[in-house]
């Protein structure tokens, strides 16, 4: 269904329920994927970055989509297993108060948008990108309505993330200290009915929050009571999930990438592979089945560089300095401010992406020696037990 806010989208930028609050806290508001949003405020992507590490960031993700499927039969499983028709991932086996990475496949094995999914006991709770999200919520509709009522929740969005995350929420949430990471968990915050997922976008433990479009203000307002929180723009956010080796929708993932190719294989359990009970079933099976077992002629993988320059998506890999054919390409780039230097993310031939391999990208005319190396580049601090 076409809303009011799908028809602004189209004209003029969309605005989330913390937009005042960015403007006050003198935010620079930037377009992005229809809204106005905070690339960074006065500290800058630096600071906000560092702060994240040591501290808690606060980050506002309104703009992201929340999509609640529900089945018309009554039962989540028979929503489960509709919603396996379009996931490569084992949904039916998604444990209550548990969450699960995900992507929606194409048919040629492509990722359509990269997605969370949530079993909230009734309900699958999807969490899609801003990008993506009128689209995914056409697709889901066309391809499970007959079994499934498919709704977008029009809700706040927030992420806390940090190592004081945990404590800082728990002042307003204390059962949020027995969460693990995956856990999904309903709690009251100031007096209004919201939901916990312990997971997020920067390689740190934390959660990302549901929250009634009204009420957010007031969370996030006491949340910032707290000294050891500081409100993260969408710069610190992105050089956060590069040193992490999460992909950007549209970026390092898209229509033209398979999840294998993607090194994503490991979001696809053994009961969807070949051999498994719920084998293929998605769209572009045959193709990412094959690559499971056969492997792809092209593999997404880190690259340091040997210098200080930063090597930014869009250039060109070669296997030495001299080459003419290009053996992949950058697909995000930047300095990494917890590691101190340039780092990237792109696709080389399989042949070529050893860890440890030298390779030269092509930057302004000049060939800037880069090292193959594994993700991620730090060390994520997931709560795991």
């Amino acid at each position: 269904m076409i809303t009011k806010s799908d028809v602004r989208a189209a004209t003029l930028p969309l605005r989330t329920p913390l937009y005042d609050l960015h403007c006050e806290r003198d935010a620079r508001m930037v377009p992005f994927a229809g809204y106005e949003m905070p690339i960074q405020y006065a500290p800058g992507i630096l600071k906000e970055h560092l702060h994240t590490r040591a501290l808690a960031g606060l980050f506002d993700i309104s703009h992201m989509g929340q999509i609640a499927v529900r089945s018309r039969s009554g039962t989540i499983q028979s929503a489960a297993l509709a919603l396996e028709r379009v996931v490569p991932v084992d949904v039916a086996g998604l444990m209550p108060n548990r969450q699960r990475y995900a992507f929606f496949t194409n048919g040629a094995g492509g990722i359509l948008d990269d997605l969370m999914i949530a079993h909230r006991g009734d309900s699958l709770l999807l969490v899609v990108n801003a990008a993506c999200k009128i689209a995914d919520e056409h697709y889901l509709m066309a391809e499970l309505g007959s079994d499934c009522i498919v709704e977008r929740e029009e809700r706040a969005l927030i992420a806390l993330q940090g190592p004081r995350a945990e404590s800082i929420l728990a002042t307003l949430a204390p059962s949020c200290r027995q969460m693990r990471f995956m856990d999904v968990q309903s709690a009251m915050l100031l007096g209004h009915d919201c939901l916990l997922m312990r997971s997020g976008y920067s390689g740190e433990d934390g959660f990302e929050i549901s929250i009634p479009r009204d009420a957010a203000r007031s969370i996030v307002e006491t949340l910032l009571d707290s000294p050891d929180v500081a409100l993260i723009g969408l710069g610190a956010r992105d050089s956060l999930r590069l040193e992490a080796g999460l992909c950007l929708y549209g970026a390092d993932i898209g229509p033209d990438t398979t999840p294998v190719e993607a090194a994503l294989e490991w979001a696809i359990q053994p009961v969807r592979r070949t051999g498994g009970a719920r084998a293929g079933g998605f769209p572009g099976a045959s193709i990412i089945l094959h690559q499971l077992e056969h492997g792809a002629a092209r593999r997404r993988v880190g690259f340091r560089a040997e210098g200080r320059a930063p090597v930014r998506a869009g250039a060109l890999v070669f296997a030495e300095s001299d080459d003419q054919t290009p053996v992949g390409a950058v697909t995000s780039g930047g300095y990494g401010p917890t590691v101190e230097g340039p780092i990237a993310m792109g696709y080389l031939t399989t042949t070529a992406s050893q860890p440890g391999t030298r390779v030269f990208a092509e930057v302004r005319g000049a060939r800037l020696p880069l090292r193959v190396t594994e993700l991620p580049f730090i060390r994520p601090r997931y709560k795991r037990i």
